[in-house]
């Protein structure tokens, strides 16, 4: 083995070119053609053979073993704690989460095997989607998500979560294609960076205590085929690009309008206070009438004029 590696590396790195073996070539140009990759194939050979040369230093293997894994292994370290706060910052009255998730077990692609979690691949830590519905969870939205660095479906629903949705939510979950709320206690106003979040496919934040508006920058999520947000406290009107899904969608929000719902109404502000100067003008002519007419003597600036005024 090792003489026709070494054969193969001395013949090979001889010839740095097809080039230098011309005075070598047979005759014909099927066999130059056969000969040209005989001599890439030696050369090729001289390359591998100088790889595992530079492999008889141990530290060197090393290094390329730990660059070759370090990726998985730090994206896997990530991901489990990404879990750990998860499970850390739940109230989780059923004790679902805590049986299921046991990080004392350090096999390939073990936390694949927990309530909710789905891998990439079953047998590497990666997470790409946590399904945490109808477990019983409380608390506030989960801390941690962005350790889950490519994880792109996140579902809290049927649950008891409260509080507000984190306004840096896009950055914690960049890649998120499916984000489901429903049915939870979430309030304040729904973040306008969820509108970062250009590859969403569904988003669903129905049966909830969400508030304001529904951010405008949401016309900018052209891959949303699923979207509710029904029975809220959702006001104004309802962006153009989301206008395409059905009423149901909206409904249970006294303050939304808007097509696919009724038109929303006109300001007429302007024309109030337009009312309210006209009623001002009016009270003012009245008054200063009155008061000309019974004190007279008040408005006439010359002497002369106010005494024939006077004698009126």
């Amino acid at each position: 083995m090792s003489q026709w590696r070494d054969s193969l590396f001395y013949k090979g790195c001889t010839r740095s070119s097809t080039a230098d073996v011309s005075s070598d070539l047979p005759g014909s140009t099927g066999d130059v053609g056969s000969y040209k990759l005989q001599v890439l194939a030696e050369q090729s050979c001289c390359l591998f053979h100088s790889v595992l040369a530079m492999a008889d230093d141990t530290k060197f293997l090393l290094l390329v073993l730990l660059l070759s894994s370090s990726s998985l292994c730090f994206g896997s370290e990530f991901d489990i704690q990404c879990l750990k706060s998860v499970q850390q910052s739940v109230i989780d009255p059923f004790g679902v989460l805590k049986s299921s998730w046991n990080f004392e077990n350090d096999s390939a692609g073990f936390i694949c095997r927990f309530t909710g979690v789905e891998c990439w691949h079953p047998d590497e830590n990666r997470v790409s989607s946590l399904r945490l519905g109808n477990l019983g969870l409380e608390g506030p939205f989960l801390q941690g998500l962005q350790n889950c660095t490519s994880m792109s479906g996140l579902d809290l629903s049927n649950n008891y979560f409260s509080g507000p949705i984190p306004a840096e939510i896009s950055r914690q979950m960049p890649y998120l294609t499916s984000l489901d709320l429903s049915y939870n206690s979430f309030s304040g106003s729904i973040p306008q960076s969820i509108s970062q979040m250009t590859y969403l496919n569904a988003l669903i934040f129905q049966h909830n205590q969400l508030s304001g508006q529904i951010p405008p920058q949401f016309d900018l999520l052209d891959r949303l085929t699923i979207f509710n947000v029904a029975e809220n406290l959702l006001s104004g009107p309802i962006p153009t690009l989301l206008e395409t899904f059905p009423a149901s969608n909206f409904a249970g929000n006294q303050g939304l309008c808007g097509s696919p719902l009724d038109d929303c109404p006109v300001r007429i502000r302007l024309h109030r206070i337009n009312d309210q100067s006209s009623i001002g003008a009016a009270v003012g002519f009245v008054v200063g009438f009155v008061v000309a007419f019974y004190f007279p003597h008040c408005f006439v600036c010359s002497e002369r004029l106010r005494a024939y005024v006077v004698r009126i």
